[in-house]
């Protein structure tokens, strides 16, 4: 009887002991799998799940909205207040706010599908389209500069802003300046009513 109760005790122990080791491997490939996760796979499935966000930009701006296009190196925004699209280059994210729940939705083991040609698209492919569009835009800069024009032409790196007055249309006489704008003092780019 008493060695009886000695073996169910070593088995116990044991079986407890196996327990906690391949809980322990559990926690360890869990912590494996999440550090080989990127922001891009994370904010593809926070757009498939259209959670609320706030981005916080560089230059200390804060914008609400949903989440509307991935790129391949920036955001799209859907803002209601004002109503547009506010496009954001992933490096001038400081981060994204939203609920717990997308948050930990952002970590399932489902690699969401890059947007198709959207998500493969560069910062400067999507420029060099809204000079094509000759769409007129407001352009946010990291040291608090706001610019409103249309863009001429955008390079690898760069763009070419015409600098006019809201509400103009891109004509040589309403033209006030030119400027040259490196992608890495963008913070934000912002068309109107939501074009994108």
């Amino acid at each position: 009887m008493h060695w009886d109760r000695l073996f169910e005790d070593l088995e116990g122990q044991l079986a407890a002991e196996w327990e906690a080791e391949r809980a322990a491997l559990d926690a360890e490939s869990e912590r494996l799998r999440i550090s080989k996760l990127t922001l891009l796979a994370r904010l593809r499935l926070m757009q498939r799940d259209d959670a609320p966000i706030t981005v916080r930009l560089a230059d200390g701006e804060r914008q609400s909205g949903r989440l509307r296009a991935v790129g391949a190196d920036w955001i799209a925004v859907q803002t209601a207040e004002p109503p547009s699209a506010l496009i954001v280059p992933i490096s001038a994210l400081t981060g994204l706010d939203t609920h717990h729940g997308a948050i930990l939705d952002t970590l399932e083991d489902v690699e969401a599908p890059a947007d198709g040609l959207r998500g493969r698209m560069t910062l400067g492919f999507l420029l060099r389209d809204f000079a094509r569009r000759r769409l007129a835009l407001r352009v946010g800069l990291g040291d608090g500069e706001r610019l409103h024009g249309t863009i001429d032409r955008a390079g690898d790196d760069h763009f070419d802003l015409a600098i006019h007055d809201a509400g103009q249309a891109r004509l040589a006489g309403a033209v006030r300046s030119f400027r040259i704008v490196p992608f890495s003092a963008l913070v934000w780019v912002r068309t109107a009513s939501g074009v994108l």
